[in-house]
């Protein structure tokens, strides 16, 4: 479909500042406060499991996982934020294939702790990245990656309004073997109902006592 874009301008780079929300905050990610808290929340024998799709990893120590966060933050363009509740660290993700000249980013290397999986800061820590894309910084394009083999992140990106938009086949070699990357996007025509429905679901009155869900996580 046509759309004039006469006036577009690009947008500023996300990820510079702490994004808060009511159950978590993001925080960019810096060395020398987040590294050994990150390390034992994602890293270590007992989560190497949590690598298995992830371009990089697992990690067996502080220096090398810290020597990965440093080559794709400064020489691959991510920018790592910080998943945090109160002073917990729990886990990662990032905005990847960022284009501010066309308003699109991706968030990825996903990383939750065993503590974060399937809790409502897991959810909320996705739609934080959503927010900020594009009503803090007026992006158009909101992008989730994963392999093709990873059904879970697939049920994951579908649960959280992304749309699904084909599998690039043969598209990376990823430790040593063949990956097809599955594509979904949030556009900026559908951000409006993807932001209402988190917002709905985030609403306290949605959770009993011990955080659990009442009512499911439904776009419209």
């Amino acid at each position: 479909m046509y759309q004039s874009l006469a006036n577009w301008q690009p947008c500023e780079e996300p990820g510079a500042n702490v994004l808060e929300g009511q159950y978590c905050r993001l925080e960019p990610y810096r060395e020398s406060e987040h590294l050994t808290g990150l390390f034992a929340a994602i890293c270590g024998s007992q989560n190497v499991s949590l690598w298995d799709y992830i371009p990089m990893g697992p990690f067996k120590d502080e220096i090398a996982f810290a020597e990965a966060l440093a080559v794709t933050n400064a020489e691959r363009g991510w920018r790592t934020m910080v998943i945090c509740r109160g002073e917990d660290v729990l886990g990662m993700a990032s905005f990847m294939r960022i284009r501010e000249v066309h308003g699109s980013a991706e968030v990825g290397c996903v990383v939750f702790s065993p503590k974060l999986q399937r809790t409502r800061e897991a959810s909320e820590a996705i739609y934080l990245f959503g927010k900020h894309l594009f009503d803090d910084l007026g992006y158009r394009r909101f992008e989730w990656k994963c392999n093709n083999a990873n059904e879970a992140s697939k049920r994951a990106a579908i649960r959280f309004g992304f749309q699904f938009e084909g599998v690039f086949r043969n598209d990376m070699v990823v430790k040593g073997v063949s990956r097809d990357t599955a594509w979904y996007a949030v556009t900026d025509a559908d951000w409006p109902n993807v932001s209402a429905a988190f917002s709905k679901w985030l609403n306290p009155a949605n959770f009993d006592e011990k955080g659990q869900q009442i009512g499911p996580l439904k776009m419209a």
